[in-house]
């Protein structure tokens, strides 16, 4: 069990019921970025150590079913009484009930947002008090509330081939930023081109391959893509140091010269202001 300091806390919880949260690394009283959390997801043998290297929490944000009794139906508002009884006396590192905050304006809105950025979230979810719980979607009743960040000018360095309908197409495309005379990679892209664009890019890097592994190909640095992501990370994946969490390709760059792509410096900037309010 990948995460088995959390049992016997879920265990002492009265009565029969079935929730919804999620495992999150937690330090210090913040979540830890995701990377930190899959050094100990996969893993074919437990650590006894990484519980305390990477140690984590169950963030608490619905109950689904409680003693012989669904929930789905009830609205959100009697969801969370129910929720804050069952939990009330098991609150804290390692289980935590989600932070909920009512607003009544967009003032109270942007508030609670900054609020969840400091503490180290990515967004928001806002919920209607009357919701009911619809098992797979959000719907209007739940809204995903993310500050947007700039897209990147990035070249790519490296292509591998794809899966499923892509197979055999070069479609996962590794980029980079420039670091003074260098390129730096900084995270890898799979969405966001046509299929007409896939099948002419993989003709185009097969004949720009420096070097040929099989599976994956280092290219020539000449193709600039346009690329948005939600947020930026520490990694020691990449030389950069950094990488991009959720990336996507918006376009290609034609008109932009590879000399001209964003550097490293940028994406440090980057780094640091969503740190900011």
């Amino acid at each position: 069990m990948e995460f088995h300091e959390l049992v016997p806390h879920l265990q002492s919880l009265p009565g029969n019921f079935v929730l919804d949260g999620e495992i999150v690394g937690w330090r210090e009283g913040r979540p830890l970025p995701f990377t930190e959390l899959q050094r100990r997801l996969g893993r074919k043998e437990p650590d006894l150590f990484f519980p305390t290297e990477v140690p984590v929490s169950y963030l608490v944000f619905d109950l689904l079913y409680l003693n012989g009794k669904l929930l789905l139906d009830r609205p959100l508002r009697t969801r969370r009484q129910h929720l804050e009884i069952l939990v009330r006396n098991s609150a804290g590192p390692p289980i935590q009930l989600s932070r909920m905050t009512v607003c009544s304006s967009d003032a109270e809105i942007r508030q609670a947002f900054q609020a969840a950025f400091e503490r180290g979230n990515e967004g928001l979810i806002a919920k209607s008090p009357d919701s009911l719980y619809t098992p797979g979607r959000r719907g209007r009743s739940w809204l995903k509330l993310k500050r947007p960040m700039a897209p990147i000018d990035v070249v790519v360095t490296a292509v591998e081939f794809g899966h499923g309908k892509r197979r055999g197409l070069l479609s996962d495309y590794t980029f980079a930023v420039r670091e003074g005379e260098r390129f730096v990679n900084i995270g890898k892209a799979y969405s966001g081109l046509t299929d007409t664009e896939i099948r002419g890019f993989t003709e185009y890097f097969t004949q720009h391959t420096i070097e040929d592994s099989g599976f994956q190909r280092r290219v020539e640095p000449t193709v600039v893509l346009e690329v948005a992501f939600n947020n930026i990370h520490r990694s020691r994946r990449h030389e950069s140091g950094f990488a991009l969490r959720f990336p996507r390709i918006v376009r290609v760059r034609t008109d932009q010269p590879v000399q001209q792509i964003d550097n490293l410096e940028r994406v440090r900037d980057l780094f640091e202001r969503q740190f900011r309010p």
